[in-house]
């Protein structure tokens, strides 16, 4: 009798428990002693960050969408409700195993590096002076308690706000009070303490200690901290507005007044100050996580600007310097490719000053979807305009929870003389590419550069990206038809050098994973190696399926979330899945098509997920310099060997740590080694 059609249930890892099992991956970082412990406790920080990004924008979408009503299940065999109670269980036990990793090991294993996080009832004399003096010369006067009754309702307090609930009594009568501790100074203060020691307290605990304060002639009975997780996804028909700055400036700000998707607070908070903060908040008290421990981790990354002890951090490098004379020289002589942060990100905002002060140089084009404070891309961009070069940027202002930087970034540029486009309406442009107009011996000579990964200094430090150099002329003059069809209203050609979303992305991915088939059947060599951080589109996972069955060889590096199930008989038993967590966020998006053993090596913006497809501009690039193609396969060829910082995903929908025999190998490690000074 032959095996029955796999449910959804028993084909693909729901996207939301896929990525709750990324985070856990993070988690075990922190418990890895191979990375020093101050990079640790960091891990734990990473991790309450994307938690709780998680439930401003996943919960959150989930809990709306129940409330539609609408009860049809998802593509992964599940309800909305099933997948939300599967969500929150899980959530519970992972911030469980949070404090148990912070409580048990990081805090113990600071304090024997003396470096210690206080409360109130472990200060000396000398400390409980001195956070006596800074209460009152800095905090006290920022501080402003609210009451809440009719006259007075429950403050609105925007997303990640940790506050003080206070129930106090006078002459009988009782009520609540909220006292946010403050988000305009650091949370962690340093203390006066013992040479070679670090004595830090956290401000709600100072705010803890003088609470009543606050409150003369009424006596506080009870108080608990709690923090607030409010939804965070931007609504709205961008189709029906005709100012979408506007519009996003206006979602934005409305976040602050979105309804609550999390609620943490103490575990000593009474069931009584527990209801009437739950219902002050219109939040279900059975949701409510109750903490033992410090609030919000992420003050964890505070430690690095205090602690000064080089033996519990990462040991610094120097990448190599890239030598060239002149940017615009070194590209026309040759394609050139930069894997950062193991290779310096300064050749891109190179091009771009370079480009702006060029006399010869008449246009720059480029998209920025995110980058950083102080951007020196920027401030190049600016320059050039006030230079009169003709500047175009597309400023993407609906990427998430950096909406409100692009929109400064964006009246920054316009004010410059910037021709800025805030984004296209139903999509975002997550492409990565600038187009460079240079008039070169009476002829107009473009140059590109095309990336994995944003325009941002910072991030290009530890998020690993490849950026791409090219003058050539097919590839420039796709990005240029590209650019038109961003800026104006011309429609999508068929490119020559280059594939893009939402147009043609998934059919082109199809067609190369059916190619490896026909040449699988005929040859027996198909072959299929990516690298990417996200497979969640359905269509592509059935395809892989498809592919394995036919015998294709499959292997996948995925950082984040896999809905694919390897390994299973009849199914996917020709699929590999390997996860690596590390020092660096593995961001490259590499695919490599074996094709008949003449190897197709691609590059982009885009992961297999169905945004990616469907609803955002994405761009996809063939490399085709031999040397180029070869280092990319090397580096390919050494992720899959790590056996120290990788993650092999298993039929049984659980990741563990490979059982080698060989010898210990990072890949991170071996690329500092081989960019190195």
């Amino acid at each position: 009798m032959s095996k029955t059609q796999p449910t959804e249930r028993e084909q693909y890892i729901p996207r939301d428990i896929s990525w709750l099992m990324f985070n856990e991956r993070v988690l075990k970082e922190a418990t890895d002693l191979s990375n020093p412990l101050l990079e640790r406790a960091k891990f734990l920080a990473i991790f309450v960050s994307n938690m709780d990004e998680f439930f401003m924008v996943r919960v959150a979408g989930l809990k709306n969408l129940i409330e539609t009503k609408i009860t049809r299940k998802s593509h992964y065999g599940y309800s909305q409700t099933e997948l939300l109670d599967m969500i929150l269980e899980k959530s519970a036990g992972m911030i469980r195993d949070l404090y148990d990793v912070y409580t048990n090991k990081i805090l113990k294993q600071l304090a024997r590096n003396k470096i210690f996080i206080c409360g109130p009832a472990e200060l000396s004399r000398d400390q409980k002076r001195f956070i006596k003096d800074y209460f009152e010369t800095t905090m006290f006067p920022i501080i402003t308690p609210m009451a809440v009754d009719p006259g007075h309702p429950f403050p609105v307090l925007p997303s990640k706000t940790m506050s003080f609930a206070v129930h106090i009594k006078r002459k009988g009568e009782s009520h609540l009070a909220i006292v946010p501790v403050p988000k305009n100074i650091p949370r962690l203060l340093r203390l006066p303490s013992p040479r070679d020691e670090y004595h830090f307290i956290l401000i709600e605990d100072i705010l803890r200690t003088y609470l009543t304060d606050f409150f003369k002639s009424y006596r506080v009975t009870e108080y608990s901290l709690f923090r607030v997780i409010r939804d965070s996804e931007i609504e709205g028909d961008e189709e029906l507005t005709s100012d979408i700055l506007k519009a996003i400036d206006d979602q934005v700000k409305k976040r602050t007044f979105a309804k609550p998707v999390y609620l943490e607070a103490e575990a000593s908070c009474s069931a009584e100050l527990r209801s009437m903060l739950c219902e002050g908040l219109h939040f279900n008290q059975d949701e409510v996580t109750q903490i033992k421990s410090n609030f919000d981790l992420t003050f964890l990354f505070e430690l690095f600007g205090h602690v000064d002890l080089p033996r519990l951090t990462y040991e610094g490098f120097i990448p190599r310097k890239i030598e060239y004379d002149h940017i615009f020289e070194r590209v026309k002589e040759d394609d050139m490719m930069i894997h950062m942060p193991y290779q310096p990100f300064y050749p891109t905002v190179d091009l771009i000053q370079t480009a702006a002060r060029d006399p010869n140089v008449l246009a720059i084009k480029m998209t920025l979807y995110r980058t950083n404070k102080g951007s020196a891309i920027i401030d190049a961009l600016k320059e050039a305009a006030i230079n009169g070069k003709q500047v175009t940027t597309l400023v993407e202002i609906k990427a998430r929870f950096d909406e409100a930087n692009n929109i400064k970034w964006t009246r920054q540029l316009e004010e410059a003389g910037c021709h800025v486009i805030y984004g296209i309406p139903g999509l975002k442009v997550h492409s990565k590419m600038t187009l460079i107009v240079r008039e070169e011996e009476g002829r107009i000579q473009r140059y590109v550069h095309i990336s994995t990964g944003n325009y941002n200094e910072t991030t290009a430090n530890v998020y690993t990206d490849i950026g791409y150099f090219t003058a050539n002329d097919d590839v420039a003059r796709d990005i240029s038809e590209l650019f038109n069809v961003i800026t104006g209203y011309s429609q999508p050609a068929r490119w020559d050098s280059i594939v893009t979303s939402p147009d043609s992305l998934r059919d082109y991915t199809v067609s190369l994973i059916e190619r490896e088939i026909k040449f699988q059947k005929k040859y027996r060599n198909g072959k299929i190696f990516a690298k990417f951080n996200s497979l969640e589109d359905l269509k592509i996972v059935d395809k892989l399926y498809e592919a394995s069955k036919a015998g294709v060889k499959i292997r996948l590096v995925v950082r984040g979330i896999c809905c694919l199930i390897p390994g299973v008989k009849g199914m996917s038993e020709n699929i590999e899945v390997r996860s690596i967590i590390g020092r660096f966020l593995e961001h490259s998006r590499i695919f490599i098509y074996n094709n008949n053993d003449s190897p197709r090596v691609f590059m982009g913006s885009a992961d297999w997920m169905m945004r990616n497809f469907d609803r955002r501009i994405e761009l996809l690039f063939e490399v085709n310099k031999a040397d180029l193609k070869s280092h990319l396969m090397s580096i390919m060829d050494y992720s899959w060997k790590d056996n120290q910082k990788a993650w092999i995903l298993g039929s049984d929908m659980k990741y563990a740590k490979p059982k080698s025999k060989s010898a210990p190998f990072s890949f991170q490690n071996y690329l500092l080694k081989l960019y190195g000074a």
